[in-house]
């Protein structure tokens, strides 16, 4: 939080070296600053903070909606829920994808600067801190949901995803299935790594040893649950269960089984997890751990709100609780 004592545009232009119209430029997230100039001025900002004699450019109406993936059930349930969640305060909702990147590209921060919104929320793909440092200096507040890594000083919101995983371990334990394949997440992620950190606490709990050899990782994506499916499933030695890190990975393993001629679950087990609309239309219909998903939306919407009105938000660091929803896709082992 800057200081009381926060300096004008001419006392930032006279620390900085220079002038009071580069301020102004930087300050409205002009792009016709250079590089240097704009991080020198913004270190000034950060460090001691701006009094604005009053707001320039009021903002936008908007609350901007990033994504790591513009697609699908879990990104449409996000935005579903920071719409109910702004709509009352007479807001709108951007939204844009990072084509699978888990940073925001440069291009389209200068694009967000420009449309100056209320808000920013990024969903599995976060802010550099240069950029961080940028939202911070035009007074824009931003937070992100599901984070990539560790949100130090970051107001975050995400749900318990190491429990996620440990209920799930223990329930295909339960069932009596021992060779548990594991089609895990992008590799080094928080969400990926703490998944399976909960499902190998729950091998621990039975006695039984970590396979690496078990696990595949990738993309959230069907196609990548194709593959690792049939990797998994295709030697003489296959596991007789599959903990999927994401329902679309889940359904790409349910491919890869048909096409094997595997039956669900009488041959094979299927633990999902996110628990979207679509895990209850496949057939059998997929056991799967819940994420309150527009619930996560929603704090995060608040958080954006609180600080719009330059209220402090109740809480900056959020964690909402998972839940294992058993349906049709596990059954105990058969001998």
């Amino acid at each position: 939080m800057p200081p009381t004592s926060a300096l004008t545009a001419a006392e930032i232009a006279e620390l900085a070296g220079v002038s009071v119209a580069t301020v102004s430029k930087v300050l409205n997230g002009r792009s016709d600053v250079g590089a240097e100039t704009r991080r020198l001025v913004e270190g000034v900002i950060n460090k001691h903070g701006h009094r604005r004699k009053r707001r320039p450019t009021p903002a936008a109406p908007l609350v901007e909606v990033v994504l790591n993936v513009l697609g699908g059930a879990y990104a449409m349930e996000i935005i579903a829920g920071v719409e109910r969640a702004v709509r009352p305060h007479h807001l709108g909702v951007v939204v844009s994808g990072m084509e699978g990147a888990q940073t925001l590209s440069d291009e389209w921060i200068e694009r967000m600067l420009a449309r100056r919104p209320s808000g920013i929320i990024t969903v599995f793909c976060s802010p550099t801190a240069e950029q961080r440092d940028r939202l911070s200096a035009r007074e824009i507040p931003f937070v992100v949901v599901d984070p990539v890594a560790e949100p130090a000083g970051v107001p975050s919101v995400a749900a318990t995803n190491w429990s996620g995983g440990l209920e799930a371990g223990r329930h295909l334990l339960a069932l009596g299935h021992r060779r548990i394949g594991v089609v895990a997440g992008p590799e080094g992620t928080l969400a990926s790594r703490a998944r399976l950190d909960g499902y190998r606490a729950a091998l621990d709990e039975a006695g039984i040893a970590f396979d690496p050899a078990l696990v595949r990782a990738g993309q959230f994506r069907i196609d990548q649950g194709v593959t690792a499916g049939h990797d998994l499933l295709a030697g003489p030695d296959r596991p007789t269960a599959i903990f999927a890190f994401s329902d679309p990975l889940a359904v790409g393993v349910y491919k890869a089984a048909a096409e094997l001629g595997l039956r669900i679950p009488g041959d094979l087990s299927v633990v999902g997890y996110d628990d979207t609309a679509p895990a209850s239309w496949l057939h059998p219909a997929l056991t799967t751990v819940h994420q309150p998903l527009a619930e996560m939306a929603g704090e995060a919407a608040a958080m954006i709100l609180a600080t719009a009105r330059g209220e402090a938000p109740a809480r900056t660091r959020v964690v909402l609780a998972t839940e294992l929803t058993v349906r049709a896709s596990t059954a105990r082992r058969e001998n």
